[in-house]
């Protein structure tokens, strides 16, 4: 902070037009700015030869639903000041899958992380079936910075072997790789958006016939389903109903089996809520067995944008090795 100032105040000069602030501006300095952050938003909707975006191509709308709007106070949002043209890259990397609407859904928010962090060179490498793959897209960051953040909801072979080894693998680029997205409370907040979407209704908290299936897509790793059934605790806590994890393939119970389980309890309006990035075959197989409409995958949900972005601003304020094992281990 600056020192108050003996002199009379100057008068403010008016806010940009088209800002749409009230609050006069003190300084050259801050109207420098927020001038700076303006020109930031705009040339983030412009592509590299000079053109906009398509809006089918930073919007498609298979991949948002109402709940994308839904914001939680709770969570921690990243900034949106425009980054240093020198932050390290950030690199999503997905699984992949042949269901061409996960694709379509991981471009979908890609391009909220960029809404939220202009200026922040966001790219996207997949571990298998879809292009561009993880080490092509290292090859194409020799000699830069980069923080590989994992598009998966916990700890597993990939996270802990897969990413590591692409990593190794690419020694022309100095890399970091984030702790796996959950579980988290913005994960959380994006179950339950889905969630209402389906028709869950908040009056149903702490009704004793309600219940959810929170389904997975399975990992024979512990560490996995561990994660996997923290997730499934902090959801009941915000649902007030059990929730009970099941698993596409790897680990029991599944979702049939969990919806029978509950059935037995007397717990017969039951919901499915679907534990996955993305489109893809295990999400379908999830949906398919649920009694009524199952919700959607997580998507391009904003929590997974600012989510995404909480990962690799946690990966770059652990500067040391030791502390980056920390994250993988505890996150």
């Amino acid at each position: 902070m600056t020192e108050p100032s003996t002199q009379q105040p100057r008068q403010s000069p008016p806010p940009p037009a088209g800002s749409g602030g009230t609050v006069p501006l003190d300084s050259t300095a801050q109207l420098l700015t927020r001038i700076t952050a303006q020109l930031g938003t705009q040339l983030s909707l412009v592509s590299r030869n000079g053109t906009r975006r398509p809006m089918h191509r930073t919007r498609p709308s298979e991949a948002l639903r109402p709940s994308d709007t839904l914001r939680s106070s709770a969570a921690p949002r990243p900034s949106a000041a425009p980054r240093s043209p020198d932050a390290p890259t950030l690199l999503v990397v997905a699984h992949g899958s042949r269901d061409p609407q996960a694709l379509r859904t991981v471009l979908a928010l890609l391009d909220r992380v960029r809404d939220l962090r202009p200026g922040l060179d966001v790219r996207l490498g997949h571990i298998e079936l879809n292009r561009p793959l993880l080490p092509d897209t290292l090859d194409g960051l020799r000699g830069a910075d980069a923080v590989l953040v994992p598009l998966l909801l916990g700890r597993g072979h990939h996270v802990k072997h897969d990413l590591p080894a692409a990593a190794a693998a690419a020694p022309a680029v100095r890399t970091r790789v984030a702790a796996p997205l959950g579980p988290h409370p913005l994960l959380v907040e994006a179950l339950y958006g889905r969630l209402v979407e389906a028709g869950w209704d908040p009056a149903d908290q702490g009704s004793r016939s309600a219940a959810v299936v929170l389904a997975a897509a399975g990992s024979r790793d512990p560490d996995s389903a561990q994660d996997t059934r923290r997730t499934a605790r902090m959801l009941a806590e915000r649902l007030g109903v059990p929730v009970v994890p099941a698993y596409a393939s790897a680990a029991t119970p599944t979702v049939p089996a969990a919806l029978r389980a509950l059935a037995a309890r007397g717990r017969h309006r039951t919901f499915v809520a679907s534990y996955f990035t993305a489109p893809g075959r295990f999400a379908s197989a999830a949906a398919g067995a649920a009694p009524r409409t199952a919700a959607l995958p997580l998507g391009a949900h904003p929590a997974m944008a600012r989510l995404l972005l909480h990962r690799y601003d946690q990966a770059l304020s652990a500067t040391a090795p030791s502390e980056m094992v920390s994250l993988l281990a505890s996150a």
